[in-house]
């Protein structure tokens, strides 16, 4: 294989090049710009490792992305690279709809062009992954799970930008022919997990003793799905997934956003004892706007037609992730004192 990555400086997309080089024999090819949530030190483990590379360019540089599929000759894509904060949407849409919406466009475009260049198996083989969120989906009720057959309805600036690239995929599959496949996720946690959102930001805080501000009631619900869970489950549908067809990834791990907040405050009060309780620090503040209640994923297409499983529970990732964060200092810490320090982001300015 050989595996173009989009994003791959980021959270999953550092997650799937791991995974790709390290345990799947892949060469992979990553195509980062090094955004605020870029950090190639997420990638120590393969930097220096003769099956991968690193490109520093914009997807939506069409020049470059052509330069990089002539030069790379992949047989895969794993598209990743997007804006993804929704709290950043909110007060800065602009980023998400030049990236999100602009730059799968040109991604897709030198996509076409490479694979119409293609002859024989080389044509068979190649394949395109644009990786998505649940979010496009919008909110459910207290009941049910978003199916890839759920309409979509999205809230926030950011899951808007997202759901039109899928739709943008969907039609390049379609129109052109492209070898389109989509895979729409839940909530992702694990290691090396930029720390604006909520379960890195929360044990970064209780640690230091620092306020954890929960949105609203704290009660909106959200199934989570550990990081290298998530990566296995994209090479699954890279490489197996029916051409034109969507799979959602989920964990069914379902939990309100208060509830985690207490799991990593007992952790953190055993494994790294504080003078008070780290439940102490909990504060509730204004919801965010247009905060959907409650996602779910129901992954059994994934799970029944592909084979693929979770093969982290909710307990046994956040275990493994709150324990990453205190043995890793060295990764995060730059980025709470240079780039990123807790404050809070998506504050909507009154009018007037």
């Amino acid at each position: 294989m050989r595996i173009i990555v989009t994003g791959g400086a980021g959270f999953i997309g550092s997650a799937v090049c791991r995974l790709l080089v390290r345990e799947l024999g892949a060469e992979v090819l990553n195509v980062d710009k090094l955004t605020y949530a870029g950090n190639l030190s997420s990638l120590h483990e393969i930097e220096d490792h003769p099956a991968y590379r690193f490109l520093r360019a914009d997807i939506c540089d069409r020049a470059a992305m052509t330069a990089a599929f002539a030069e790379f000759r992949p047989t895969g894509v794993m598209h990743l690279a997007a804006e993804s904060h929704v709290d950043r949407s909110i007060t800065g849409a602009g980023a998400f709809i030049e990236t999100n919406v602009v730059g799968t466009f040109s991604l897709l475009e030198a996509a076409r062009a490479y694979y119409e260049s293609l002859t024989g198996a080389g044509r068979d083989a190649f394949r395109f992954l644009h990786v998505s969120t649940d979010e496009v989906y919008g909110a459910l009720g207290p009941q049910g799970l978003f199916t890839e057959e759920t309409a979509y309805d999205p809230s926030s600036p950011y899951s808007a930008s997202k759901a039109a690239a899928d739709h943008l995929a969907g039609a390049w599959r379609r129109t052109y022919g492209l070898p389109v496949v989509i895979s729409n996720c839940s909530n992702n946690y694990g290691p090396y997990h930029f720390p604006e959102k909520l379960i890195p930001l929360m044990i970064l805080n209780a640690l230091h003793g620092r306020e954890l501000p929960v949105y609203g009631d704290g009660l909106n619900i959200r199934d989570w799905l550990y990081v290298e869970d998530h990566a296995r489950a994209l090479h699954t549908i890279l490489t197996r997934g029916r051409l034109g067809e969507k799979y959602n990834v989920g964990g069914r791990n379902e939990w309100t956003n208060i509830d985690i907040v207490r799991v990593i405050c007992r952790i953190l009060d055993r494994d790294a004892p504080s003078a008070a309780p780290r439940e102490s620090l909990i504060r509730h503040v204004a919801d965010r706007p247009g905060h959907d209640a409650r996602y779910a994923i129901d992954a059994t297409k994934l799970e029944t037609e592909l084979g693929w499983k979770a093969r982290e529970n909710f307990a046994s990732g956040i275990e493994k992730t709150v324990a990453w964060y205190l043995a890793n200092e060295w990764w995060w810490r730059p980025l709470r004192e240079k780039v990123y320090a807790g404050e809070r982001l998506g504050l909507v300015a009154a009018a007037g």
